[in-house]
């Protein structure tokens, strides 16, 4: 068999399993190139030659940077102006867009939009605005924003050292600077003026206080005399159960502590605030002699006991009323208070979560990480079934208890975003001026060719960690481990493709079915035919594989290589027809309570848009 059709086999494989989706992204590319290498298609001494790549290690030391962007406060700087914008949706929406179509230019596109995720998330809950009017945009701007530098994104640092490959001479940092900026000021002003209007209103579903209602679900469960907890600690409470039901604080007198603090054993008279429906109180009964804590006001007020038995030589219709009053007051005054000084956080599970296909049991939040969960939420709707049953995936919203002390390191190892409000500004001046100053260093020696970006970009990177801008632990974890690992294994199989002649097959296949067309269709149907693509698999393995099409194509009509490769620049970074397509549409899939189908509805106009105005401004800048 040609090794172009083993080429084809393989990339066939690889692109079913990215769209299917059972297995992570970075497990299918390594797969793929391991098989390559099987079969002969890679050399074995050149297998792992991507992961020194320049495109790989420019992107490393971007995320690198983003992160102590991030940790030096520049960006919080920049989000605390955000906040000031008032209740005019307009307004809302110009501000968090255009900020992160700025910050998405010069640091990674996702960073800048886990960023201000929480921003959003504020805005719409201090002016009552839907979320869903404000994330979509607030994605979308990210995506667009990524398109006018060279580290705006990784489609742009593949495809500059892709031409570096077969020309010698790689794209520079602002080389797409012209066509990007348009197109990504044509994008903001379609998504602000029109492309919001497209976008469901989901205030009812959307809205984390709706999807987690949490004093609907709170229940007082009473320790007594014949209890069998009585003297048991929440863990062994827990264990016994063989089930997860959050105990949320524990009541003991007037004291009040919080469920993931309690150390201590339970005794006699103790009140359990838990989440838990029908089937959990009645396992709470069974197994643990817990009782409805429905003397628990009576607890608090020694007086309610003594008052009610007054309250019996009134007539009953009376009675009736009072304790029907009663308990309506009663019901408001939990919920008022029942949640208070509980800190519950909301996070969402990201693409690259280690959460993701497992279960709590199995990720043991609360031993191993101090965390309780709570509830989860998924499609804007709190889920029913089971905590334990429960197989998190991308995107879902999780409501969960933890001390301060660890929840930042407990989420960022778990690969969870949180939505909780934050005290801004995070950063210290003088660390955001060094920040600023390297980054600007760095600009200065790639704009002067004085080093190359990669060599620039890990320079800088080092110099934030040596300064002490963000710990050397931060900066590993900034790292996106499975976009690297994608990276280096997809670049040798890509130019697989190249060398088995599989990539000048497919150029000769379109020119032969073409030939009667002008050059002009033909960009087009690669522009529609990347884009696509990057909506159904990661946009660096978009552009990892058209990249080679496109200079074969090129090369057919005997034209320059330069239009092509910015052709697939900007349509492998424009993914707005779906949630998988990219992370930054994965992310506010659930804060935002959207649906798979939403996503079309703003997407496919704007990637119409982006296209219309993309092409000539490409063939402008970037002649044939």
């Amino acid at each position: 068999m040609a090794n172009h059709t083993l080429v084809f086999i393989v990339l066939g494989l690889t692109l079913a399993a990215f769209v299917w989706g059972r297995f992570r992204y970075d497990l299918v590319a390594l797969s793929a190139l391991l098989v390559s290498v099987m079969l002969g298609l890679v050399p074995a001494d050149q297998a792992f030659m991507g992961f020194g790549h320049p495109a790989v290690i420019t992107v490393a030391a971007v995320l690198v940077l983003s992160r102590g962007f991030e940790r030096s406060g520049v960006v919080d700087m920049i989000a605390e102006q955000v906040l000031k914008v008032g209740d005019r949706l307009f307004l809302q929406l110009v501000a968090l867009t255009t900020t992160v179509v700025v910050l998405s230019a010069f640091m990674n596109n996702v960073g800048a939009l886990a960023l201000l995720l929480p921003v959003a998330m504020r805005l719409a809950r201090e002016h009552d605005t839907s979320p869903s009017l404000l994330l979509m945009p607030l994605a979308f701007g990210s995506l667009l924003g990524g398109l006018m530098t060279l580290i705006g994104t990784p489609p742009n640092i593949i495809i500059a050292s892709y031409r570096g490959s077969v020309s010698g001479d790689t794209f520079g940092m602002f080389s797409f600077f012209p066509v990007g900026a348009v197109v990504a000021l044509a994008g903001l002003a379609f998504i602000v003026l029109l492309g919001w209007r497209l976008v469901p209103d989901r205030a009812g579903k959307a809205s984390t206080e709706e999807m987690f209602d949490t004093a609907n679900y709170l229940t007082e469960m009473k320790v007594t005399e014949d209890s069998k907890a009585a003297g048991w600690t929440l863990r062994e409470l827990q264990r016994e159960l063989e089930e997860t039901i959050p105990v949320l604080a524990v009541l003991r007198g007037d004291q009040r502590r919080a469920g993931h603090a309690f150390l201590g054993v339970l005794k006699e008279g103790d009140i359990l605030l838990v989440e838990a429906g029908p089937e959990e109180m009645k396992l709470l009964e069974d197994k643990a002699g817990l009782s409805l804590g429905v003397s628990a006001d009576e607890q608090r007020d020694p007086q309610a006991t003594a008052a009610s038995k007054a309250d019996e030589d009134k007539p009953q219709a009376s009675r009736k009323a009072e304790k029907k009053a009663q308990r309506k007051e009663r019901k408001e005054e939990r919920k008022a208070t029942d949640t208070e000084g509980l800190e519950l956080l909301e996070a969402v599970v990201r693409n690259d979560s280690m959460m993701v296909n497992r279960t709590v049991t199995q990720l043991r939040l609360q031993n191993q990480y101090g965390l309780h969960l709570v509830a989860v939420a998924r499609d804007g709707g709190r889920l029913k079934q089971r905590l334990r049953d429960i197989r998190f995936r991308p995107g879902d919203v999780l409501l969960l208890q933890g001390g301060e002390s660890n929840l930042t390191e407990s989420l960022a190892t778990l690969g969870c975003l949180p939505l909780a409000r934050r005290n801004l500004p995070l950063g210290q001046p003088r660390m955001l001026l060094i920040s600023l100053g390297i980054f600007a260093l760095a600009l200065v020696a790639m704009l002067a060719d004085l080093l190359p970006a990669a060599v620039a970009l890990s320079a800088a990177a080092l110099a934030a960690l040596l300064v002490g801008v963000l710990s050397l632990r931060d900066g590993y974890q900034a790292i996106d481990g499975p976009v690297i690992v994608l990276l280096g294994a997809m670049i040798p199989v890509g130019q697989a493709l190249e060398t088995s002649g599989g990539a000048k097959l497919i150029a000769d296949s379109l020119l032969l079915a073409g030939e009667q067309w002008p050059v002009l269709v033909l960009l087009i149907g690669l522009f529609a035919v990347s884009m696509l693509l990057s909506n159904v698999i990661n946009n660096a393995a978009a552009a990892l594989l058209m990249a080679p099409i496109a200079a074969s194509l090129a090369e057919g009509f005997g034209v320059s290589i330069d239009p092509f490769l910015m052709i697939i620049a900007v349509s492998a970074s424009c993914a707005f027809l779906t949630p998988i397509g990219h992370q930054s549409n994965t992310l506010v899939m659930g804060p935002g309570g959207y649906r798979f189908g939403d996503y079309w509805k703003m997407g496919l106009p704007l990637s119409l848009m982006v296209m219309v105005v993309a092409l000539p401004m490409i063939l402008l800048v970037w002649p044939l």
